[in-house]
């Protein structure tokens, strides 16, 4: 019971801080980019079918460049997400406190743009001016567009609210009107973006994008091969993704040369004959234990997710959700889960999507370390490669076993908090349906 107890409090208080009003428009806004993350991972998903020859085929038929129309369709989705998130949050805010929500959306934008980098690097020594990066447009870009979009929301609304900007006569058609009261936030937006931009760039030789990504991947350097590096990866990758920042891309840039050089130096163990299984030597955090069996389903082990989702999910909300991002999970893509449920500022997920993964990350460690199976060589596979395959092409049987009892044990970490977040989903739409 005390235990119950201790649960239900716990709930309640992140169901509050749910209700906060940042809070809300962040994971509103974010709902908003479900139809780009589901349209553009179905692209991403068809580039990357992992079927022994299917590239050969589509080379051989459509030439080497054949799936340059599907990644730009990727490309335009997921590379804009912190556009998208800027707008959608922007909007939410400024809407929900009853204000000009397209104006407050389009100021964000236009301040979110003013603090990016303006030139990119062409080649060894070209510069192109007068652009705007990809880099900071998409998932990198995610955390300061959701700043912007806040201070911009907060700014619009105070302005609005306390009738601070031009006046004008009341002849003046509204449409007119409303766009002349927009020059004073404007105003105040554009002239922070301007000294938010020199003093990055005449102080630090940055810009705001990139100081906060620096900020955030610093001190992910020097962690080594172990449990406790393990644990550190695991845990940052989730809480960054949780907190709507691409914690995969953020880790990874760091993580993924680390855990390839790992994986290389065991395949020269290999290569001198050496069994990995009994020499010191070998590493057991390599590039397949980050990529293959921590990940099944997506960054969070969301294969729990979905499983608990499809036995016990009752709210038509949650139920549909699963149903969408079933086919994209199975070939590990869960960005249409993460950001449609949605996991981002979810306070009902933070807590399994983080326990998940880093249970996941014990497994396979213990399940090395014990000699159930082998420390990895340079073999991989492709990341869409579906959970149980993957792991029977790396480690034959105690691969598969291994993820098998991964999945059981996602599923149970994340039934409770499913449980809990389809009841709210349901008393939602009971109330929605009695009005």
């Amino acid at each position: 019971m005390e235990g119950n107890s201790a649960f239900d409090k716990f709930i309640e208080v992140m169901a509050r801080f749910a209700e906060i009003k940042v809070v809300a428009a962040l994971r509103d806004g974010f709902i908003m980019t479900t139809p780009f993350t589901i349209v553009g991972s179905v692209f991403l998903l068809l580039a990357n079918l992992p079927f022994p020859g299917y590239n050969e085929m589509m080379v051989a038929q459509f030439g080497y460049d054949w799936a340059s129309p599907l990644y730009a369709v990727f490309g335009g989705t997921f590379n804009v997400l912190g556009v998208i998130c800027c707008l959608a949050v922007a909007y939410k805010y400024t809407e929900a406190e009853g204000c000009n929500a397209i104006m407050a959306a389009i100021l964000a934008f236009c301040t979110f743009v003013m603090v990016m980098p303006s030139s990119v690097a062409v080649g060894s020594e070209g510069v192109a001016n007068e652009v705007i990066p990809k880099l900071w447009t998409g998932s990198n870009g995610i955390i300061s567009g959701m700043l912007i979009a806040l201070f911009a929301s907060i700014v619009c609304c105070y302005c609005e609210k306390n009738h601070i900007g031009i006046k004008m006569p009341p002849s003046v058609p509204s449409g007119v009107t409303r766009a002349f009261e927009a020059l004073t936030p404007g105003a105040i937006l554009f002239t922070t973006a301007a000294i938010v931009f020199g003093l990055c760039k005449f102080m630090g030789d940055t810009t705001f994008p990139q100081l906060l990504f620096d900020m955030i991947q610093s001190p992910l350097q020097g962690i080594t091969d172990s449990v406790l590096g393990g644990t550190i990866f695991s845990l940052l990758q989730t809480i960054l993704f949780w907190a709507g920042i691409h914690g995969p891309n953020v880790v990874g840039g760091v993580m993924n040369p680390i855990m390839t050089a790992n994986a290389l130096e065991n395949q020269a163990l290999i290569e001198q004959g050496i069994d990995l299984a009994t020499d010191p030597r070998a590493h057991i955090l390599t590039i397949q234990v980050f990529d293959v069996f921590m990940k099944p389903a997506g960054c969070g082990a969301t294969i729990g997710l979905l499983i608990s989702g499809w036995l016990f999910a009752k709210s038509e909300q949650v139920r549909a959700i699963v149903k969408l991002a079933t086919a994209p999970g199975v070939f590990n893509i869960n960005e249409p889960v993460i950001f449609g449920l949605p996991i981002v500022f979810n306070p009902y997920m933070l807590v399994p999507f983080s326990l998940a993964m880093w249970a996941a990350m014990l497994i396979t460690y213990f399940s090395i370390s014990l000699g159930f199976m082998s420390p990895f060589g340079a073999v991989q596979v492709p990341w869409t490669t579906p959970t149980i395959i993957s792991g029977l092409l790396l480690q034959g049987i105690p691969g598969m076993i291994v993820q098998i009892i991964i999945a059981a044990v996602s599923t149970i970490i994340y039934l409770p908090f499913m449980k809990a977040l389809d009841g709210a989903a349901l008393k939602e739409e009971q109330e929605v349906a009695a009005s």
